[in-house]
């Protein structure tokens, strides 16, 4: 080969080099100000939580209808859609502790099925049920937010909802 070719390849591999050397990974903005990148995703750079008790795992806001899973004040989860108990059933702003779970529960109460069931505030739990109607006080989740909740959250946990 010659040693032009050698020359222009040298140069090339100059230009590459000091190229791949200044470029830096650029820093993601949030799409959902306040939140992840993707809802139920975790975020690029994760968020504070909403809820002010920096010790809870679990933070619920009942005035957006979501929740996150939490971790020293910094979400790992969510936001995730949830609802909350209907008129003469609500669930209220509260600082509680998960008590036990149970992956198959069957409400004796309502006759109905309760999977991925959380329970954080007597008989109230975090489960999979339909996120666009009210409840009977339980948080009703889509299934990969009840099924997250359920893996993540151990008993003795502290759960925070608020308005």
């Amino acid at each position: 080969m010659s040693k032009h070719f050698f020359g222009w390849a040298a140069k090339i591999a100059a230009v590459v080099a000091v190229g791949i050397g200044t470029v830096a990974p650029a820093m993601a903005e949030p799409l959902f100000p306040g939140g992840p990148d993707i809802p139920g995703v975790p975020a690029i750079v994760p968020t504070a939580s909403p809820c002010p008790v920096v010790e809870a795992k679990a933070c619920l806001r009942l005035s957006t209808n979501e929740a996150w899973l939490v971790d020293n004040g910094r979400v790992i989860f969510g936001p995730t859609p949830i609802s909350h108990g209907m008129n003469g059933y609500e669930t209220p702003p509260a600082v509680t502790k998960i008590s036990f779970k149970r992956e198959f529960h069957w409400s004796t109460m309502h006759n109905a099925p309760m999977r991925w069931a959380t329970f954080f505030n007597g008989d109230m739990a975090f489960h999979v049920g339909p996120v666009d109607s009210k409840s009977h006080g339980c948080v009703r989740m889509t299934e990969d937010g009840a099924h997250r909740f359920f893996d993540y959250l151990k008993p003795g946990d502290i759960t925070q909802v608020i308005q």
